[in-house]
């Protein structure tokens, strides 16, 4: 259990007597919500993809670190990380770092190298969820709906699995946390922005993965890609991207719980 679900049940002042007694009341509870146990294969899977979440981290605050020391000394270097490789190629390679002090050169090149190994270790990550998900038929099935790869879908499976804990296709996009949020009141609803409650690094790959697929969808002729064409011309492009990414966590769930395959059309089919 979640333990905002067992603090209301928790008496007085905590302890540890407290706590157990408070977890006693709140199983129950027939509407309360359990954590799905997780085979070993996905807790292994999961533990990678903590691991390499904080490589991907190191290497941006690196990168951040990089441009702030160009900066400083008026070099002002294009946006986007292959740019960024490119001009410090130029710019060590070609150039032997004009512009820079010694001392300089030299953690310039450090911070290089760093970046290089950083890469190196999260391309091995990458390969094995690759792997993880060609051997894996739940897997196999999710990286055929538009925005998922490899990484989104063995993420997925290694925290859902087959979606059993999920009654309907909403309950698994509430858990993402991107429905809207409820302020509701006197019997006035009122829908906020998204919740952004439940798995943070799930949504935030799903939400990556639609703002990818989206344009591509859009411009194709099917039920989904009409659907998302006309998404796009009534909402705002960040709006459109969280609801598209809230489309294709239902299209996950109906592919993980019913064990159906999503078909090139943009439609469901029998597996």
């Amino acid at each position: 259990m979640s333990p905002e679900y067992v603090r209301p049940y928790v008496k007085a002042q905590k302890n540890d007597d407290r706590d157990a007694e408070g977890i006693a009341e709140a199983a129950t509870r027939p509407t309360m919500r359990l954590v799905e146990p997780k085979s070993q294969d996905q807790l292994d899977m999961q533990t990678l993809h903590r691991s390499r979440d904080r490589l991907v981290g190191e290497r941006t605050a690196l990168i951040n670190q990089l441009r702030a020391i160009l900066l400083e000394r008026g070099m002002v270097a294009p946006q986007g990380k292959r740019k960024l490789e490119q001009f410090l190629a130029v710019l060590m390679d070609q150039q032997a770092g004009a512009g820079l002090s010694p001392r300089m050169i030299l953690l310039v090149a450090d911070a290089r190298a760093q970046w290089t190994e950083l890469d190196r270790r999260i391309a091995a990550f990458d390969g094995e969820f690759v792997r993880w998900a060609r051997e894996n038929e739940d897997a196999r099935r999710l990286v055929a709906i538009p925005g998922f790869g490899a990484i989104i879908a063995s993420a997925l499976v290694a925290s859902i699995g087959r979606a059993e804990a999920f009654e309907r296709a909403r309950d698994l996009s509430a858990w993402l946390g991107i429905v809207p949020q409820q302020f509701s009141t006197g019997g006035k609803p009122k829908l906020l922005g998204i919740s952004k409650r439940g798995n943070k690094y799930l949504r935030k790959q799903l939400i990556h993965g639609a703002r990818a697929a989206l344009p591509y969808v859009a411009e194709r002729d099917t039920p989904l890609g009409r659907w998302a064409k006309g998404l796009l011309e009534r909402a705002h492009r960040n709006v459109a991207v969280v609801a598209f990414a809230n489309k294709l966590a239902r299209i996950a769930w109906a592919v993980l719980r019913r064990g159906e395959r999503f078909a090139v059309k943009g439609s469901l089919m029998a597996a």
